[in-house]
């Protein structure tokens, strides 16, 4: 049986504090999804360019193709810094730390309790749904 979030003592600004930080946190989440796609999204470009490449040398325009090769392909895509680099940095650095705050927070107001507004929610729903059978 999930915990009864009526049963911890919050004050309605700790639970909205519990509740804007757990939905804070699951927007930086979706973010480090997003993050993720464009790391994806520029590993198809980079390897339709690499394919690029080879077309131009085998068309006759070495320099195209040596540019390519030499300046772009091996280029960084933010600050010299390939995706996957950022997508590490993001993961390691600011996604952990973030989620080690908030079940740092969570675990001090409401006693570890996840999603205490949703809980509640669902428990009053159900409730209601019961009594007017």
């Amino acid at each position: 049986m999930s915990p009864n979030p009526d049963d911890l003592e919050l004050s309605e600004p700790e639970r909205e504090a519990l509740h804007d930080l757990q939905v804070g946190i699951e927007y930086v989440h979706r973010s480090y999804g997003s993050l993720l796609e464009f790391h994806h999204q520029l590993g198809h470009a980079m390897d339709r360019m690499s394919h690029a490449k080879d077309a131009l040398r085998a068309a006759g325009h070495e320099e195209w193709a040596d540019e390519l090769r030499d300046d772009h392909l091996p280029a960084g895509a933010v600050s010299d810094q390939w995706t996957f680099e950022l997508v590490e940095e993001f993961s390691t650095e600011f996604l952990a730390d973030v989620d080690a705050f908030e079940d740092e927070v969570r675990e001090e107001v409401a006693d570890g309790v996840d999603h205490v507004t949703e809980r509640r929610q669902k428990r009053r729903l159900r409730e209601r749904a019961r009594r007017d059978e």
